[in-house]
């Protein structure tokens, strides 16, 4: 992402003349739950769609004067009684990356904003989820020809930047679906191509969820290895759901109340089995990846989040307005 400063006067104006025609909606108990995952202290090639520090510090800036930034716990509350401010957002992060922590943490603090963690257990303290291990082997396969048939996917020529991004996004979603033993395999075939090893150090520990918890961050389940809900049996999925809550329970001393689906998209990622999974938990709520506001009467386990990627403030801002007016 481009980094661009605080709105100008004029994008400013703007922002406010925009949210003046979504009046209508105001009134209308509407919920925006903004869905980030890493924050980068620099741009990286392969992951253009992550932003930097920077560009995450002017949307904070952007989000905490123009619009009304909420606690989860409190915005569940106010959404359940019909009390939620205009233009009232949530800002929640999933997975677990220690960036959460060293990066976001900071601006967070800085503008007085409360966020909510949605975190997968079983990478706690081991350095890196299954995706950043296949980034770690594509940025390390050598340049030129790569015969990556034992993988599935025949060969790929990697010359450019955008070479080994694509290589990247295909071999994710190659494997999201994957049950994870069968994506163990791939990423240990990846790993054996370019030497062993892996990144290291990229996940929370048990004591930056404590220190974040002490501060206010919410902490939510988000399985235990991150599956696709829906490639498991129902004994597995049940599995990933109560025991993430157990685990994340154990850490802070305290209950863990909301629940995000990985990849979250409705239908395709979980289903009815896996709503009431989670409600039998005892979670509160639970948050797929639909876009749109959450709305009262809704049903509470399955909440829209939406992913912001614009790098323009007025179209970031924009955007937000947007997702609020979606019926």
């Amino acid at each position: 992402m481009t980094t661009l400063h605080v709105p100008s006067s004029l994008p400013a104006r703007l922002i406010r003349t925009v949210g003046t025609m979504f009046t209508p909606f105001e009134d209308a108990e509407r919920l925006c739950v903004l869905n980030y995952h890493r924050i980068l202290a620099q741009p990286d090639p392969l992951l253009d769609d992550e932003p930097t520090v920077d560009t995450f510090r002017w949307q904070m800036r952007l989000v905490a004067r123009y619009f009304n930034v909420l606690s989860l716990p409190d915005a569940m509350a106010r959404l359940a009684a019909g009390r939620l401010p205009p233009r009232a957002i949530c800002i929640t992060f999933d997975d677990g990356y220690r960036s959460i922590h060293d990066l976001a943490l900071p601006v967070l603090r800085e503008f007085g904003l409360p966020a909510t963690v949605f975190v997968s257990t079983a990478y706690l303290d081991s350095g890196a989820m299954w995706n950043e291990i296949i980034a770690d082997a594509v940025r390390r396969l050598p340049d030129g020809a790569a015969d990556l048939c034992s993988a599935g996917l025949g060969m790929r020529e990697l010359r450019t930047s955008e070479d080994r991004r694509n290589l990247l996004n295909e071999l994710t979603a190659h494997a999201k679906y994957r049950p994870p033993t069968e994506r163990q395999a791939l990423t240990e075939r990846l790993m054996a191509m370019v030497g062993g090893g892996r990144a290291d150090n990229l996940m929370l520990t048990p004591e930056m969820i404590r220190t974040m918890a002490g501060q206010g961050f919410e902490i939510g389940g988000h399985t235990v290895s991150h599956p696709i809900l829906t490639s498991l049996s129902d004994e597995a999925a049940r599995h990933e759901i109560e025991q993430c809550k157990r685990d994340l329970e154990d850490i802070t001393g305290t209950p863990v109340r909301y629940f995000a689906y990985p990849n979250g998209k409705v239908g395709k990622d979980f289903d009815e089995r896996h709503k009431e999974m989670v409600r039998s938990a005892g979670f509160a709520a639970a948050f797929s990846t639909e876009v749109g506001p959450a709305v009262r009467g809704r049903d509470l386990f399955q909440l829209p989040r939406s992913r912001p990627w614009d790098a323009n403030p007025f179209l970031f801002g924009l955007r937000l307005l947007r997702w609020l007016a979606q019926e």
